[in-house]
């Protein structure tokens, strides 16, 4: 009798130890595995930015439509200034000035035009990947607006945000676990997920991670 209580009792421990086990790696693992999505996550709207941008620079207002920002960054080019040559020590003790020193061909600045797709990502880069959160599954795009706001001082000035909610970016992951997340961010009056820019703010087109 007492051997059947010993190894009733040994059965109890191993269980017990296995669920405080769990309930310990449980969050580690959620926590690994969000911190991965998010930096791809935070990655690929810094591109979204970087796009943003530079539409703004030629079309001085940002876009809400992924099909007009893809085919800005597939087929449109951007000035660029090609910079050769820089004043010297002795041009300066001769008081050449880079005008000059432009104008004798010492150095040359001219401005040429480059594809958007090179001069923001290298060449190499899948412009139609912009719109689509980079984590397992179905492809699921980001959430993207613009707008302008006018400030208290009457000043329009053009806003853009691009964000993708924890529900999307965590799915697969554990249900619980993401629920608390998503509770707590709405607590402190947070996105619950990562954006950046914001239809409601002008915050300098910053992301919620900076």
């Amino acid at each position: 009798m007492r051997t059947v209580i010993q190894i009733v009792l040994f059965i109890v421990a191993i269980v017990l130890t296995y669920f405080i086990y769990q309930s310990i790696q449980r969050p580690i693992a959620f926590e690994k595995a969000k911190d991965a999505r998010y930096e791809e996550t935070v990655a690929k709207l810094k591109d979204i930015r970087k796009a943003q941008l530079a539409y703004k620079d030629i079309y001085g207002q940002f876009t809400g439509s992924w099909d007009t920002l893809i085919s800005f960054v597939s087929t449109d080019s951007v000035r660029n200034v090609r910079a050769i040559g820089e004043l010297t020590d002795s041009m300066i003790e001769a008081k050449i000035t880079e005008k000059k020193a432009i104008e004798m061909g010492l150095i040359i600045r001219d401005t040429v035009k480059v594809g958007v797709i090179d001069a923001l990502y290298g060449g190499s880069y899948d412009a139609n990947s912009l719109r689509y959160v980079p984590v397992p599954g179905e492809p699921t795009e980001f959430h993207l607006g613009a707008t302008i706001i006018t400030t208290g001082s009457g000043i329009k000035v053009p806003v853009f945000e691009a964000k993708a909610h924890n529900n999307v970016i965590l799915r697969g992951l554990d249900e619980q676990l993401i629920i608390n997340l998503n509770d707590q961010r709405r607590t402190n009056e947070k996105y619950p997920g990562l954006r950046v820019g914001s239809l409601a703010e002008t915050n300098n087109n910053a992301g919620n991670w900076e």
